[in-house]
C-alpha cells in the first residue's frame, strides 16, 4: 500500500487511477472483504464532527483522493498527492474490468428506479458484464438481513454501496463482518449519473477542479453543503497539518 497523506485525521491514500485499480484488482484475488472510500473535502470535514465517522475512515483498505480539494491541501502541506481519483471514474474502471474478468457485481443504494436503470444500462454497455443483483436503498433493518443474505448466496465481487456519505461508509462496516463479497465501496450519487438521472460535469470542468461549481450551477439547493468546500480550504490555509 502507498503512503499516507493525513488531513484532520482523515487518512488519503497517495495513488494514481492505476495504483486504485490494481490495489482493488489485489483485493478480488483475497478471501475477505475489503472496504474502500472515497473521501473529497466534504467528507473529511463530516468527519470532523462525527467521531464514529473518521474511525471508520482510518480503518479502510484504501481511500483514494476524489476531489480537487484534498489535492490542494497536500500542496499546500507539501505531501502532494499524485492526482485526482474520483469515486465515479474508479468504480466505471472496475466495472469495465470486472465485464471482461467476469467479477461478479451487486449494486446496492438509490432510488427504485435509479438503480433498477443502472442496472439495464450497464448491461447494455458492457457485453460480458456479471451484474447478480440489485437493491434500492430505501429498506429497513428488518430487510437488511435478507439484503446481505442475498449479496452473500450470489457470491458478490464488488459491491457498490449508493447511500450517500457517511450512511453508505457506515453501513458497510457495520456488516463487515456479515458480508462475503471482496470489495465494497461507497460510490455515493453514481447510480443516479449511470441511469442518466444526473448529468456529471464536463470534462472542462472536471480538470480544472470545478465540478463542484458544475453541481451547485445545475443544483443551487445543494448550496448548504457546498458550504463544506470553503471552510474546508480556510481550514487547511489556517491550521497546521494533523498528525
Amino acid at each position: 500500500m502507498a503512503d499516507r497523506f493525513v488531513i484532520f485525521g482523515v487518512p488519503i491514500d497517495k495513488v494514481t487511477m492505476k495504483n486504485a485499480v490494481d490495489t482493488v484488482e489485489n483485493f478480488l484475488l483475497e478471501d475477505r472483504l475489503h472496504i474502500v472510500a472515497t473521501p473529497n473535502a466534504e467528507i473529511v470535514m463530516m468527519a470532523q464532527n462525527d467521531d464514529e465517522y473518521k474511525e471508520i475512515l482510518n480503518k479502510t483498505d484504501l481511500n483514494v483522493p476524489d476531489g480537487s480539494g484534498v489535492i490542494f491541501a497536500s500542496k499546500i502541506y507539501k505531501e502532494e498527492l499524485p492526482e485526482r481519483v474520483a469515486g465515479f471514474d474508479l468504480m466505471m474502471e472496475l466495472i469495465k474490468i470486472a465485464s471482461l474478468k467476469h467479477y461478479k457485481i451487486y449494486l446496492l443504494g438509490a432510488k427504485a428506479d435509479v438503480v433498477k436503470g443502472a442496472y439495464l444500462n450497464l448491461k447494455s454497455r458492457y457485453q460480458g458484464i456479471d451484474i447478480v443483483g440489485f437493491h434500492d436503498g430505501y429498506f429497513s433493518e428488518i430487510d437488511e438481513e435478507e439484503i446481505i443474505n442475498d449479496i452473500n448466496e450470489k457470491k458478490t465481487d464488488l459491491l457498490f454501496v449508493a447511500l450517500g456519505a457517511p450512511k453508505q461508509e457506515k453501513w458497510i462496516y457495520k456488516n463487515r463482518n456479515k458480508l462475503n463479497a471482496k470489495v465494497a465501496i461507497g460510490v455515493g450519487g453514481s447510480f443516479d449519473v449511470i441511469a442518466g438521472k444526473v448529468t456529471r460535469a464536463p470534462e472542462i470542468y472536471r480538470k480544472l477542479g470545478l465540478e463542484w461549481f458544475y453541481r451547485l450551477m445545475k443544483e443551487p439547493w445543494r448550496y448548504k453543503r457546498m458550504m463544506a468546500l470553503p471552510k474546508f480550504a480556510m481550514k487547511v490555509l489556517f491550521s497546521k497539518k494533523s498528525v
